[in-house]
């Protein structure tokens, strides 16, 4: 099970979507009153080793993108910014489907992740984050009888 939220001010949670990794079911809550803080697309990927979260980025520089962990969240934010070359005064917006600004989203992610060997590469306006699973060795324990 992966928690995503994301929120308008570091104060108010305004949206969340509970994605159950396996089945792929999602319950969204809490829809968002104020549009101050934007937010990106993700798709989460699962397999025995590792968690892969992609997030098309189109128009944001490597430079406007921060991600950051603590404890068992994993928060990318940034900004994307108008391209001053075509949004100039003398530019009249017929349509405006695009976000510009600031986004936030957060990953809760299982605590059986490995936070210290987190990657992120962006290529082609793709960020994807590796995130390794911890693995934990199977063992028999043996159970002694106490001699009294």
């Amino acid at each position: 099970m992966v928690k995503l939220f994301w929120s308008n001010d570091d104060e108010t949670k305004t949206d969340s979507i509970h994605v159950d990794v396996e089945s792929g079911s999602q319950d969204i809550s809490n829809q968002a009153e104020n549009e101050q803080v934007g937010q990106i697309a993700l798709d989460i990927l699962e397999n025995h080793e590792s968690v892969y979260i992609l997030a098309p980025v189109a128009g944001v520089e490597l430079h406007d993108i921060d991600i950051s962990v603590h404890e068992s969240t994993l928060t990318i934010s940034g900004v994307r910014n108008k391209p001053k070359e075509f949004y100039d005064p003398e530019m009249q917006v017929k349509n405006e489907e695009c976000f510009w600004g600031k986004f936030l989203r957060n990953v809760i992610l299982p605590e059986n992740m490995d936070f210290s060997s987190v990657k992120a590469v962006m290529e082609n306006n793709l960020l994807v984050i590796h995130i390794p699973k911890i693995r934990f060795d199977s063992q028999n324990i043996k159970i002694n009888r106490i001699a009294s």
